[in-house]
């Protein structure tokens, strides 16, 4: 029995270490970082002035150098660095708004090509934070797993549907909004709960258990909510679930098992290729669609706002309704209210072939880091009152 707790405790020590590396744990920021605030704050104005004098062209540079240089001075700064790749996120979408032809195609190489192999190299990523004894810990948390998993398959798939259908979008946009909502959740969802000091081995748990059922509840509620709206192939999605998403991440499994006290390396260099992956994924979807973008893009984003908040109040909520403490209900309500906006992506490229479906995955993504870093460093200010004994 102790040395299960002493295991326990150094499994969550690691799990809290690889997180850390993915949202970058606070430093002290080097003075000469101010920098890049200035930098900034000169390139934001020289796009006011070029956007006044009618230069598309250098209002959008200045409008790109201005978020990528608050991207490396947010990253040196001890209290806003959850916020930095959220900078970088919107600096390769804007900047893929304003330079399409850069993400394009290289020759005759389409570079939407390089999204499913980029999915799949990010979830390898997430397998490598992961470990067996990751799923074993559903069965001492399973209520707090079970609330989360039955809202995260069953609710949010259906606000999806209510949502995108109340505005009025077309086929293909409604069809990637629901298909967003009918994700499992992502490591995005983990970065968050340690960075609120919620209870990670409960998000890391519920992230791979519903990972794990995602190749049956994805196509069932695809199947039951956008089978009108556009053909749904529910075994070529269950087939593209386990290839995009599930072999992946237990190559992962693997290569953590594998190269355990010899992963440094890979600790360091696997956050920023996948950071990396999703700013390019985003700004090849955002550069594919960008005449949609500039016409219903206010709506997605607001689709993206209602659907993102009710899912955190659901999750949480939902899980202080079933006597879950406060600390656990904190974690569900990241888990419930983020999906995964990679997955969704990719199988609205490998499954449904639209780039306009792929559209809600990429939007809600972005707004979903911008939102959870948001309400992560909120709660980190405001930790649960000890539970009274």
């Amino acid at each position: 029995m102790q040395r299960a707790g002493i295991m326990s405790r150094k499994g969550n020590q690691r799990m809290a270490q690889d997180l850390s590396q993915l949202s970058g744990d606070p430093q002290n920021a080097s003075p000469r970082t101010n920098l890049f605030l200035w930098i900034a704050a000169a390139a934001a104005l020289a796009a006011v002035a070029a956007w006044i004098a009618g230069s598309v062209v250098f209002a959008g540079a200045g409008v790109v150098l201005a978020l990528c240089s608050l991207a490396i001075f947010f990253q040196a700064h001890a209290t806003l660095k959850i916020f930095a790749f959220t900078f970088w996120v919107f600096a390769f979408f804007i900047g893929a708004l304003f330079f399409p032809a850069g993400f394009l195609t290289w020759g005759s190489f389409e570079q939407k090509r390089l999204i499913v192999p980029l999915i799949q190299l990010i979830m390898f990523g997430m397998g490598a934070t992961l470990s067996l004894g990751d799923f074993g810990r559903a069965l001492k948390m399973p209520k707090a797993v079970a609330v989360g998993i039955l809202l995260q398959f069953s609710v949010i798939p259906v606000l999806g549907w209510a949502i995108a259908t109340s505005i009025g979008f077309d086929p293909e946009v409604t069809t990637g909004i629901i298909l967003i909502g009918a994700c499992s959740g992502g490591v995005a969802s983990n970065v968050m709960a340690y960075l609120a000091k919620g209870n990670v081995a409960l998000s890391v748990t519920m992230t791979a258990c519903s990972t794990m059922m995602a190749p049956i509840m994805t196509p069932l509620a695809m199947k039951l909510l956008a089978g009108e709206l556009m053909e749904i192939d529910s075994y070529a999605m269950m087939i593209s679930i386990l290839k995009l998403i599930v072999l992946p991440i237990a190559a992962g499994l693997l290569a953590n098992h594998l190269m355990h006290g010899r992963r440094a390396w890979l600790d360091k260099a696997l956050p920023v290729v996948s950071m990396s992956g999703i700013c390019y994924i985003i700004a090849i979807i955002a550069a594919n669609n960008r005449d949609k973008i500039l016409t219903v893009g206010a709506g997605l984003f607001a689709a993206a706002i209602l659907h993102n908040c009710i899912g955190y109040l659901l999750g949480y909520w939902g899980a202080r309704a079933s006597g879950i403490n406060e600390t656990d209900s904190r974690t569900v309500a990241f888990e419930v209210g983020m999906q995964n906006g990679g997955m969704g992506t990719a199988l609205a490229m490998d499954v449904l072939k639209s780039s306009s479906a792929a559209l809600g995955p990429a939007i809600f993504g972005t707004w979903m880091n911008i939102s959870g870093s948001t309400l992560a460093s909120w709660w980190r200010e405001r930790p649960p009152k000890p539970a009274a004994v």
